[in-house]
């Protein structure tokens, strides 16, 4: 039996949007922060967005293809926090199946389930994952990635949850919810 593969149009698509959207606002909507090297992002409430519909390997490659592509106008990669945008896609992308939002389904339930899980998705990513690679491939200060960390946990966290609920709740309410069409007699 043949495998069918995940890999079709509509998800090269959705990566080459996700990760151009991704790009842009990281690029040209980043607010600086009190912290060096460490700015408030729209970035991932879109790049959320995009995880939550098209699942965990569009996050993935939007987050890894538009972190770099911001790296490489600023001048080279920081492939820690390259790294870290891939694993939140990821990780927010493996909500999808518990998230109907193709049927307009993105009610209180979902919006708490999101919301948790991008939260955790940014500690792992930002505190536990970008920290330790910095270390480990940039040898940085551990007193210095700590307030950096903690930093981008907290905005991307608040961004995220502001965005990505707002957008997502906007998309649901765009697609009709299963069962509510009715044949007409």
């Amino acid at each position: 039996m043949e495998k069918k593969s995940n890999i079709t149009i509509k998800s090269i698509v959705a990566i080459g949007i996700g990760a151009a959207l991704f790009f842009v606002a990281g690029r040209f909507i980043a607010l600086p922060s009190p912290v060096p090297n460490t700015t408030m992002n729209i970035q991932y409430g879109i790049l959320s967005v995009f995880s939550i519909i098209f699942g965990p390997f569009v996050g993935v490659l939007a987050g890894f293809i538009g972190h770099t592509l911001i790296d490489l106008t600023w001048g080279s990669p920081w492939w820690s926090w390259i790294i870290a945008s891939a694993v939140f896609g990821l990780i927010v992308g493996l909500v999808k199946k518990k998230i109907d939002i193709e049927n307009g389904v993105f009610g209180k339930k979902e919006i708490i389930l999101f919301n948790v899980t991008q939260v955790i998705a940014h500690a792992i990513c930002w505190i536990v994952i970008a920290s330790v690679l910095d270390v480990v491939i940039y040898q940085e200060a551990f007193s210095k990635l700590v307030m950096q960390s903690l930093t981008a946990w907290a905005l991307n966290s608040v961004t995220t949850g502001v965005v990505g609920t707002a957008l997502l709740f906007a998309y649901a309410k765009t697609r009709t919810k299963a069962g509510s069409l009715q044949k007409e007699d």
